[in-house]
């Protein structure tokens, strides 16, 4: 007997399959245009189903953000996995691990310490592939640009090292999370784009391959107006977007595909409020998207009965949610569901251990038409 919406626990999280799928083939026909390789972020998904969706015509390279992750894709099948956050030497056993298993599991590092670490693990018979990141304007990890301090010494202990492969340079352009308009994008991703392609001339100059060019974000991978030099783009919240997405400019109100679904638990007329059963840990406290718009709260309602509704307030497991008119709270009885569009789908997500999928092309996204799972902790 099929599910429908109506007959899940709260809070849920939902995926109309429909609007990922048209997200996905955006960013796919967007990068095989501009002739730069995918490398989908997958911890946004953290999904097997949807990460074998996300590669669909394209090579099967991928980027993740814990070993955790590491290992469930690579036991789905997944062969080329970057794993993109700075590695410390007491990771590099599991690292090889898995690579022993014939995954090219890829790592990360900014520091001449850790490439020495790397470059000793290698003498005592093993393999690794190692970007070199670089910090674009982000401020979060890299050698800064454009000084670029010990970028070659770096590169020249990796390359040296018998079984280690410099993979390239990479950076995250987290800073285009700040941008509101389209113009403020492209230019985040041309400074983007001239960090890396700086630092791979650099390398390439002291004699020393650096074959791939890596860059970050949905926003610039969106809005870049210039790829000259970058040979991939690892974009990850495209596949599902979120409201800090919509208003920056990455896609549409109608491109957003997850939502959390909440029961009304409270009417509280004497403050305009309705309580819910999903608070902090269901919607998260990300309120990034209050940067654009301050009343979006910790989420917006889907369909709101009333305008403007959002969740306001969150303690742990109950939801504040109010709005600009009296609500009607005859359209909202106790026990009614309402869904959640979140600011931050990656971290939404990470509450859950599963998606109950719907298709809005096929009955208005009412029906569960499967479940995907999703892989959670380090």
């Amino acid at each position: 007997m099929s599910q429908t919406l109506d007959d899940l626990p709260t809070p849920a999280l939902i995926l109309d399959r429909a609007i990922l799928r048209r997200n996905l083939k955006r960013m796919s026909d967007r990068l095989r245009q501009a002739g730069v390789s995918l490398r989908p972020h997958l911890k946004t998904a953290k999904s097997v189903q949807i990460g074998r969706m996300a590669v669909e015509g394209h090579d099967g390279r991928i980027t993740v953000s814990t070993l955790a992750e590491a290992r469930y894709f690579a036991q789905g099948g997944f062969k080329d996995i970057f794993y993109a956050v700075g590695i410390v030497p007491t990771k590099l056993p599991a690292v090889t691990e898995l690579r022993r298993q014939g995954v090219n599991l890829r790592v990360v590092t900014d520091n001449i310490v850790v490439a020495r670490a790397i470059a000793d693990a290698a003498r005592n018979g093993e393999t690794f592939s190692v970007f070199i990141e670089i910090d674009s304007g982000g401020g979060r990890a890299g050698l800064p640009y454009p000084d670029l301090p010990g970028l070659v010494d770096i590169a020249r202990v990796l390359h040296n090292a018998p079984g280690v492969e410099l993979a390239g340079v990479m950076t995250h352009a987290g800073h285009s999370y700040h941008q509101s308009t389209i113009d403020g994008i492209a230019a985040v991703a041309e400074q983007e784009r001239r960090a890396i392609v700086t630092a791979a001339e650099k390398i390439r100059a002291a004699g020393i391959p650096c074959p791939i060019v890596s860059g970050g974000s949905t926003p610039t991978a969106m809005h870049s107006r210039d790829f000259t030099g970058i040979t991939e783009m690892r974009p990850g919240v495209y596949c599902f977007n979120d409201l800090d997405q919509e208003y920056i400019g990455s896609c549409a109100s109608g491109d957003l595909a997850l939502s959390v679904l909440a029961s009304v638990i409270g009417h509280y007329p004497h403050r305009n409020q309705v309580l819910i059963d999903a608070g902090a840990l269901a919607l998260s406290k990300d309120i990034s998207a209050q940067e654009f718009r301050p009343k979006v709260g910790y989420g917006t309602i889907v369909d709101p009965p009333a305008r403007d509704m959002a969740v306001v307030a969150c303690s742990q497991e109950h939801g504040f949610v109010q709005s600009d008119d009296p609500i009607p709270y005859g359209n909202l009885p106790i026990g009614s569901r309402v869904r959640i569009l979140p600011n931050h789908a990656c971290i939404t997500a990470a509450a859950y251990d599963r998606y109950y999928v719907v298709d809005s092309e096929l009955d208005g996204g009412r029906t569960v038409v499967d479940t995907y799972d999703r892989i959670n902790g380090w």
